[in-house]
């Protein structure tokens, strides 16, 4: 380890561990995790590639902890969303941030297809959103609330509503995550407006 960076890290209140952590995460942020090495984030550290390993099991679990801290770091960038409106406000804020999520962290996760080992070990630590909860959690518990209160219908499965919305999310986000230049045009404005409309009217003809 250099001497510089020694000295910045007895001078703080940041571990080896973390530092190595946040030089991972950094990466992730700026250039995904397609051919991401150890002896990049090494680098970026300003450590021996050795050292790594004095601190995880193996490039996997680090992977795994800068995966978490990344999606951690976009939930804290872009805020809550808001829950003191109207339900149709607020399911229209819960899409968007959702939305934006997506589009904010999934890119990182695309570069790992085929290390299941990675995704494994994210899997095993708490889920990064919603203090624990998952944005499907976040959102079904929120309906439950709102049921209670008589504003969603007592034979309304919130679990399943959560599943269609952050289903939809994912599959208005991950064909841009795929296909790059050649995905299709940004997401519409009112297709947010649309999903919401037909989550609180149904399908069936009154």
């Amino acid at each position: 380890m250099a001497p510089r960076r020694a000295a910045a890290l007895r001078d703080g209140d940041v571990s080896l561990r973390d530092h190595l952590i946040d030089a991972a995460t950094r990466l992730i942020s700026e250039r995904g995790t397609a051919g991401l090495t150890v002896r990049d984030i090494a680098r970026a550290a300003d450590v021996a590639v050795g050292v790594l390993y004095n601190h995880f099991a193996d490039k996997e679990e680090l992977l795994a902890l800068a995966l978490h801290r990344h999606v951690r770091d976009v939930e804290e960038h872009l805020g809550r969303p808001r829950t003191d409106g109207t339900l149709a406000e607020n399911l229209h804020a819960f899409v968007t941030h959702a939305l934006a999520a997506h589009t904010a962290f999934l890119p990182a996760f695309a570069g790992l297809i085929g290390h299941p080992e990675v995704f494994a070990r994210f899997d095993a630590l708490p889920n990064p959103m919603a203090d624990g909860h998952g944005l499907h959690r976040a959102l079904a518990d929120y309906l439950r609330t709102e049921q209670s209160r008589g504003h969603v219908a007592a034979d309304t499965d919130p679990d399943a509503v959560a599943t269609l919305v952050v289903g939809a999310c994912h599959e208005l986000v991950l064909p841009r995550v795929f296909r790059g230049p050649t995905a299709p045009s940004p997401i519409p404005p009112d297709r947010v407006d649309a999903l919401v409309a037909t989550v609180l009217n149904g399908i069936v003809p009154r």
